[in-house]
Order: C-alpha cells, then structure tokens, then sequence
C-alpha cells in the first residue's frame, strides 16, 4: 500500500554564488529519510530549501500537499533539530523549550505540562531550571528534541544533530530519535554524513552530488547497489 507523500520538491532550482542546485524529490509520509553525499554537495541546501531558510528561484517545495515556496519558515509545518542545537545560553531548560510552543511564552497550564512531559521523554525529568552551560552535549542535543517534541509538526527536519557528538552518545540519540518517531509518526529528514547512522535510521536515502540528487533509493537498495564511485567512496568500510 502506498504511503502519502509527505514533502515534495517539484524542479527546485537555486544557485548560491557560482554553485547551482536542482533538486526533484519526494518523501513519504511516516518515514525517515537521509541526506547523504560529499561534503559541500548540497545537503544542507536541500534540508534548508524544505525549511524555508532558502528560497528557490524556481520549482515548487510542497508539505501535505500545500505549495510552501513562498512560506517563512515559521509558517511551515516543521520542526529542525540543528547539530549545535540552537539552545538559548541565558535561559533554563524549561524556557528554551517552551519556546518551541509560544515564542512569547505565554504558556496555559496545559503548556507547561506539555514540556515537562517532553523533558520527561528524553529523559531530562527534573533538569527544567538547568542552564545549557551545565549539561553536556548529549543533554543538550535531548533538550533539542525536547522542543521539537513540543510544537507537534508532521515534519521534523535535522541537520548533522549527532556530528559533535562521540561514538557512543551518537548511538543512544539514534536509538532516542527512533523512539520518538515511533510514538509520533512524524516525517524525518536527516542529512548525516555516518554511513552506519544512515543504514541504522533510515528506510530512503537521497545521496545527493554536486548540488543534485544522484541517487533516490530504498536504504536496502541504497546498501547493496554497486558501480557508483561516490557511494562506494561514502560508504567505506561503514557499510553494513
């Protein structure tokens, strides 16, 4: 049965300097999908195209079937999850993540039980009054979810979010963002450059070369395809 498709990019074009970028894609609704390429190939561009924070000179970008082009990002049904987890230093945990409901924070009692269940699910129950400076880079990044969890969007979309983080932290935020997607059904986006997180995650892989998308695959079909340079060259002995 086939899925809903959930984002759309429709003959997306956009050049930045004297780099060029088209792109032409969909995602299915409830899946997770990975960015994967060369470094500079384009996969931020992309991610920040479906944001809003880039804004094509021509094509379409399309959420549940709404034309968005023109959209502000805030006016897009998304949340992003950045790898530096774009948490403000002065406030507490509490009101970074209420941030993610009302950026006034004008929040009802409803509200601010509805972040610190998010806390709670990330497993930052009790840390409300807790600076960003005091935890480490594993909390903050769960303090990011935290807010995306909170403001309910079909799509969540996340650039690089485990890069700065080691080994073993990058694997318990994997495990925390299946997890998550699990009990929300969301749409995920994520552009990584791990081969083993792509292969762990993601049910599509979008490799994208420079500034297109050379290969639009299964992540099974992604994993055993052969006669690519450039994915044999991401894959590495990451492969699985």
């Amino acid at each position: 049965m086939s899925r809903t498709i959930a984002v759309h990019l429709d003959n997306v074009g956009l050049r930045l300097g004297s780099r060029a970028f088209h792109f032409t894609c969909s995602l299915a609704e409830g899946t997770i999908t990975s960015v994967a390429g060369p470094s500079g190939s384009g996969k931020s561009t992309l991610l920040n195209l479906v944001a809003g924070f880039e804004q094509p000179e021509s094509g379409r970008v399309l959420i549940g079937g709404d034309d968005v082009t023109g959209r502000h990002p805030a006016e897009r049904p998304v949340s992003i999850v950045f790898q530096d987890n774009n948490l403000f230093a002065h406030l507490d945990l509490f009101t970074n993540v209420g941030l993610g409901i009302n950026p006034s924070l004008k929040l009802t009692a409803q509200d601010r039980a509805a972040v610190s269940s998010a806390l709670d699910r990330v497993g930052l129950a009790g840390y409300e009054r807790r600076m960003p400076a005091t935890l480490s880079g594993g909390e903050r990044q769960r303090a990011a979810f935290a807010r995306a969890l909170v403001r309910h969007k079909p799509v969540l979309l996340l650039d690089e979010p485990f890069a700065a983080l080691d080994p073993g932290l990058r694997s318990t935020m994997a495990d925390l963002l299946i997890d998550l997607h699990r009990e929300t059904g969301n749409t995920v986006l994520i552009v990584s450059h791990d081969p083993q997180e792509v292969a762990r995650l993601s049910q599509k892989v979008l490799f994208v070369v420079d500034g297109r998308i050379a290969v639009d695959a299964s992540s099974k079909d992604f994993f055993t395809m052969s006669g690519n340079p450039e994915v044999d060259a991401f894959r590495g002995e990451g492969a699985p």
